[in-house]
């Protein structure tokens, strides 16, 4: 009877191993997140911010660039006239300014004062001869009329005076305080004007933003580019981003920052490292053009891997699988998908209670 017993509890144990080692196997399969994506590789359309005639283009389709290469380069003969205009106008705005700061020259002010001193004279001399043919007039020597004139004279020569004073002090304060604001507004607007030039000067040229390949070239040298027309289409090299996308219901299982292994078709053997470096925060429905295991209705949220490692093997819009352990899978095994029931486990299941049964039975027909 106890050996009975002890057959029976060693086939129930057996029975009952085999189901849980099947599913160990099925949790340890869900450990791993898979998901799908494309290669996202940023371009530039390179172009010029001025108008002109293309003189030369320096590259080709296919060909490297690095960060500060002179790629295409316009006819800039027009833009060195203008900066040359600009440099002259801004002398002269200078010149002008130096001119209200300094204010009138030492000769001009020495003028002024002789002026004044001669017209102070002919005031004193006019005023003794008025003085003179007042007492005349007394006598009945001249005529009133004649003193009239002197008086006139003598009061014209008065006011000039006081003109050549004004004169004076205003050739020894130096300018108004408006003109010399106004020299140096002036002076600002000419060396705007001047920068602007060189500006348009140096956007005669496209200069490589990055290090990068050229994919496209849109013009040839000869014809005329208007500002902003594409002439040159690049792909840098960095950054590197995989866009996948991951369901809802696998959310909880990355985060920003989660290392991750990108595979693709053409080496699966050696696998890109990645890094989670932005997750959606609007779920949308799945893309046509990726494909993943679950429905094309199902909610995803957009993902960016950026890549770490990218060398010439990874191109623009090649699709790849990221594959990655979620969060928390080392503490308990992902729960079954409800969707699909797993007929392995349980065949597997039924095999091993049957056979569990099966020794059960001839045990018992030994014993007895």
């Amino acid at each position: 009877m106890n050996r009975k017993r002890i057959v029976i509890g060693l086939a129930v144990l057996a029975a009952v191993g085999i189901v849980l080692g099947v599913l160990r196997l099925r949790g340890g399969g869900d450990r791993e997140l898979k998901l799908y994506g494309n290669v996202d590789i940023r371009e530039v359309e390179l172009s010029f911010r001025v108008p002109g005639r293309l003189a030369e283009v320096r590259v080709d389709e296919g060909d490297a660039v690095k960060a500060g290469d002179v790629l295409a380069v316009l006819d800039a003969q027009r833009y060195r006239d203008a900066l040359a205009k600009a440099a002259g106008d801004r002398d002269v705005a200078a010149a002008n300014m130096a001119k209200f700061h300094a204010g009138y020259r030492s000769e001009e002010v020495a003028q002024a004062r002789a002026m004044v001193a001669q017209m102070e004279a002919q005031v004193e001399n006019a005023a003794r001869v008025a003085r003179r043919r007042e007492e005349l007039l007394k006598s009945g020597a001249i005529s009133a009329q004649e003193r009239d004139d002197a008086v006139a004279s003598r009061d014209s020569l008065l006011a000039q005076l006081q003109s050549a004073r004004k004169g004076l002090q205003l050739q020894a304060s130096g300018f108004r305080s408006e003109e010399v604001a106004g020299a140096e507004a002036t002076l600002r607007a000419a060396e705007a004007s001047m920068a602007a030039a060189m500006t348009d000067l140096a956007d005669t040229e496209i200069i490589a933003p990055s290090d990068g390949r050229v994919l496209s070239r849109v013009r040839e040298p000869g014809a005329m580019a208007s500002a902003g027309a594409v002439v040159l289409v690049v792909s840098l090299n960095k950054p590197v981003w995989v866009r996948a996308y991951v369901p809802e219901p696998a959310l909880g299982k990355i985060h920003l920052g989660m290392p991750v292994r990108i595979y693709t078709d053409s080496r699966p053997d050696k696998p890109y490292s990645g890094t989670i470096g932005f997750i959606s925060p609007v779920a949308e429905f799945t893309p046509k053009n990726v494909e993943t295991e679950a429905l094309r209705t199902d909610l995803v949220y957009r993902l960016r891997i950026v890549v770490d490692d990218p060398d010439e093997c990874i191109r623009q819009g090649m699709p790849v699988t990221v594959k990655a352990a979620p969060a928390g899978a080392a503490k308990a095994p992902a729960p079954a998908a409800a969707s699909a029931p797993d007929t392995t486990v349980s065949n597997a299941a039924g095999n091993a209670t049957a056979n569990a049964a099966a020794n059960a039975a001839a045990a018992k027909g030994s014993a007895q």
